[in-house]
């Protein structure tokens, strides 16, 4: 039986991700089913689901955070198609991801590039 956390996070898992992010569920439940609810109770059921900031904006945040870390690279890829799917345009996201370059550094900022380069290439596909 899941808590209303749990229904909560997986609709906006839903919108924010489409089914890239039940993909990354699926790839947890034979590990760490556990991990899995926890990735849908509080980032999504209780942090995305604040009043604060809508969809777009989060993704715009959560794609700068994640390409400072440098080291993110395919939660990276993940989010800069949900700021797709949410709305954000390539542009914004390239732009987002430069920006980087003066608080994380020019190889972060790289390494996101080459991240959205992927995303974008499959995302014209689809």
């Amino acid at each position: 039986m899941h808590s209303e956390r749990y229904a909560t996070g997986l609709n906006i898992l839903r919108q924010v991700d489409g089914k890239g992010g039940e993909v990354v569920l699926e790839s947890l439940r034979d590990i760490a089913p556990d991990f899995a609810r926890y990735l849908i109770e509080f980032p999504f059921g209780d942090i995305y689901a604040r009043p604060g900031l809508d969809l777009k904006s989060r993704e715009i945040a959560v794609v700068a955070a994640l390409t400072a870390l440098g080291n993110a690279s395919p939660q990276l890829k993940v989010h800069i198609a949900a700021a797709l799917h949410v709305g954000c345009t390539r542009e914004e996201i390239v732009e987002v991801i430069m920006q980087m370059a003066v608080y994380a550094g020019f190889p972060a900022a790289l390494n996101g590039l080459f991240a959205a380069r992927e995303v974008f290439a499959v995302h014209a596909e689809a």
